[in-house]
């Protein structure tokens, strides 16, 4: 029987509960797949057929560890997926920048440099609010809300990450908080659902970490089509993907484009699992 490996963290070794759905889904198929905790120096990864990122949701903390890993991976013939060109590049959200180039519509972003003011950029371009993160992150990592009357906790934030692993400011859109943030899952490069993400009262963000929420909803053609795009503006199509956007009038606003580890809502759609399943068998 073909052999899956489900790369995972360690403080999940067992997979959480979504990525267990597709399991059954992919044993109908003649694919046995298991766990395997992607720091652990005991895993043979060269007994799989292949290896799909799941999970490992502390790669974040240990860039390159996790980055030589997927080298070793690949140099050693392991099929992974996403490819590991694709892991590399999506780790730094500094890809944003290159979409933007490509066309792609994103939350209006900047990238501080040395000398880098926050109260006067965003002053200067009209922002109420601003998130500032690092630019190597995970679940609101090291991530703050801030406005140009009292950026001070922000503007400590972006001089620490200056050096590594640098920051970037977005503009904090207001429609997160009344219309949620989309979060739109393709599989090979075709829609499978769309959820709803909302933060709780009186937070910005939509994380189930900080008490956030989400819900399987029907998305409008025309943000369908826009996270089509984004998908299409990158070099090779993805196994699994997830884009994170917002939709401000009638634009939708690209926030993330997730290639490593998303959490991608298997169990709140019914059949999701199936269609990834499908997806790594033809991919196999």
């Amino acid at each position: 029987m073909t052999l899956i490996l489900l790369a995972t963290c360690e403080s999940i070794p067992n997979l959480t509960e979504d990525d267990q759905s597709l399991i059954a889904p992919l044993a109908k198929r003649g694919i046995n797949a298991r766990a395997a905790v992607w720091s652990d120096p005991r895993v043979n990864w060269s007994e799989a057929d292949a290896v799909v990122i799941r999970s490992c949701w502390d790669y974040h903390l240990r860039l390159k560890q996790f980055v030589d890993w997927i080298t070793l991976l690949e140099r050693a013939g392991v099929r992974v997926w996403n490819l590991p060109a694709m892991l590399r590049g999506n780790a730094d959200k500094i890809y944003l920048r290159e979409l933007e180039r490509k066309g792609v519509p994103i939350v209006p972003t900047l990238w501080p440099e040395a000398g880098f003011q926050l109260a006067r950029e965003l002053r200067g371009r009209g922002w109420e609010k601003a998130v500032v993160k690092p630019r190597v992150s995970a679940t609101a990592y090291r991530t703050v809300l801030t406005t140009a009357d009292d950026p001070h906790e922000a503007q400590v934030l972006v001089d620490n990450l200056l050096h590594a692993p640098r920051a970037m400011v977005q503009e904090f859109l207001n429609e997160v908080s009344t219309g949620g943030e989309w979060s739109l899952i393709f599989f090979s490069g075709r829609f499978s659902h769309a959820v709803i993400k909302m933060p709780k009262a009186g937070d910005f963000r939509v994380q189930h970490d900080f008490g956030g929420s989400e819900h399987v909803a029907d998305a409008p053609q025309s943000v369908i089509q826009a996270a089509a795009r984004v998908i299409a503006a990158v070099e090779s199509i993805p196994l699994y993907a997830r884009v994170d956007g917002v939709e401000r009038g009638s634009q939708f606003l690209l926030m993330e484009l997730e290639l490593i580890e998303p959490a991608l809502f298997l169990k709140l759609s019914e059949g999701a699992a199936e269609k990834f399943a499908d997806a790594i068998a033809a991919c196999l």
